[in-house]
């Protein structure tokens, strides 16, 4: 008389845990999707080809307001996605490859600060919402926006980041909650401090908790934030330079950490309470690309010269690691912009310039490293990969499709005639890819799929 109910429950806990299972499976919740990993689950049987101009394997194509490389995030049946909107005037960027660190002309008074919620599956607008109006507090970067940080979401909260104009969270229905100023982040080259290149780390959540990672030519700082009263959980002073990249939340199987790079040291802190458990040295002077991981190990590269690191980490460890904390490392090969992707054990790393590697996760080995062609522009947006394939955004328009293998092979290159800054979605079947003035949603027609 007692098995019956046990096992009642029991089946009515494992069939919502499989429900709930499937429904997160089509969310991208956060920049590069869940855990950052960029990875897509199998069967989302995209087009290899698709074409802009007939219109084939192109669902949608729609214009978004404004100046943003933040990447789309997708929750349920709706997409989210910020911009920066200058109502005085059109605002520009320069992509391409070249060593210049001037800042943009662009400190019109006129700017709106935006969030958007379009339909996943057709792009039309659900709501749009401006966060805060004004001049903008700091310049930025010739080749970057006012919109750079990702959104965030974790279904019933949305949450923007737009550096030094604010933290921003809305509920899911477009009501803006509550708002923070964490005052001036002036963000931009180490070495010349009255260059301004504006902040990018995107932020993410943790158990009820939005996690900002912000390292300025001031004081640097992590700190969390409930996020259903924007109240301050905690926050960490960090010994950091200028940094760009998005902190990760590594659960591991005896403790959870959070991932952060940093030009100093990388660091894993506890997510509950902020406090630092180890650091890592090495690093380039300019830290970019977020932390992955996979297996059991943590990733954490970045790419400017000298020492342009790939660090495979150990997770677990206390105080400044040592070699013996490392799987394996390599130098001169860290990407300066692109985070790395992990795809079935293979490491997959891209420079901006082009320079593309693949190496054993477990081991190091390398498997190749060659230049994959980019028409001139570069790359700046990470790469993304779904069914065994990676698809890399060039700055120029093109998207590459390569199977992720140990021996290089090109699938497609596929035209979207505008420039690609931001890291695409998956989801439900579509890549949703942000270019510099529409959203396009790619995937074969309802007939098909």
């Amino acid at each position: 008389m007692v098995i019956i109910p046990v096992m009642v429950k029991y089946l009515f806990l494992v069939l919502m845990s499989i429900s709930l299972c499937a429904i997160g499976d089509e969310n991208w919740p956060q920049f590069r999707g869940p855990s950052a990993s960029g990875l897509a689950p199998d069967g989302q049987n995209l087009p290899l080809k698709w074409d802009v101009k007939t219109g084939e394997g192109i669902l949608f194509k729609v214009k978004i307001p404004g100046l943003a490389h933040s990447s789309p995030i997708i929750h349920g049946n709706r997409i989210y996605l910020t911009s920066a909107v200058n109502t005085a005037g059109k605002s520009s960027f320069r992509p391409g490859l070249y060593g210049a660190g001037d800042a943009a002309a662009d400190r019109s008074e006129d700017h709106d600060w935006q969030l958007f919620c379009l339909d996943k599956k057709t792009g039309d607008m659900i709501w749009q919402r401006t966060a805060v109006s004004g001049k903008p507090i700091d310049k930025r970067h010739v080749k970057g926006t006012y919109a750079n940080s990702t959104p965030v979401t974790d279904g019933r909260y949305v949450v923007a980041f737009f550096g030094s104009q604010g933290l921003f969270a809305y509920s899911v229905e477009g009501e803006m909650l509550w708002q923070k100023d964490l005052g001036r982040l002036d963000v931009g080259a180490y070495d010349l401090p009255d260059y301004e290149w504006g902040s990018a780390s995107s932020p993410v959540i943790w158990e009820g908790k939005v996690i900002v990672q912000c390292d300025t030519q001031g004081e640097s700082f992590i700190a969390a934030f409930d996020i259903a009263t924007g109240e301050q959980m905690w926050r960490t002073v960090r010994d950091e330079l200028p940094s760009w990249g998005t902190p990760t939340v590594y659960p591991g199987k005896d403790r959870t950490e959070l991932i952060t790079n940093g030009s100093n040291f990388i660091r894993a802190y506890d997510p509950a309470t902020g406090k630092e458990l180890w650091k890592l040295g090495g690093s380039s002077k300019i830290t970019a690309p977020t932390p992955i991981f996979a297996n059991g190990l943590i990733v954490v590269t970045s790419g400017r010269a000298p020492e342009r690191p790939v660090f495979v980490i150990k997770p677990g460890g206390t105080g400044e690691l040592g070699p013996e904390h490392l799987a394996w490392s390599v130098t001169r090969r860290g990407p300066y912009m692109p985070t790395p992707i992990i795809v079935k054990g293979k490491l997959f790393v891209l420079n901006n310039s082009g320079p593309f590697a693949c190496y054993d996760l477990m081991t190091g080995e390398e498997h190749f490293y060659l230049r994959l062609p980019h028409a001139g522009a570069g790359f700046s947006a990470s790469p993304v990969a779904a069914d065994g394939k990676i698809y890399f955004s060039g700055e120029a328009g093109n998207v590459f499709v390569v199977e992720a293998s140990t021996e290089f092979t090109l699938l497609a290159t596929n035209s979207l005639d505008e420039p690609l800054m931001a890291t695409p979605a998956i989801s439900d079947q579509m890549m949703y890819i942000r270019g510099a003035t529409h959203l396009f949603g790619i995937g074969k027609s309802i007939r098909s799929r």
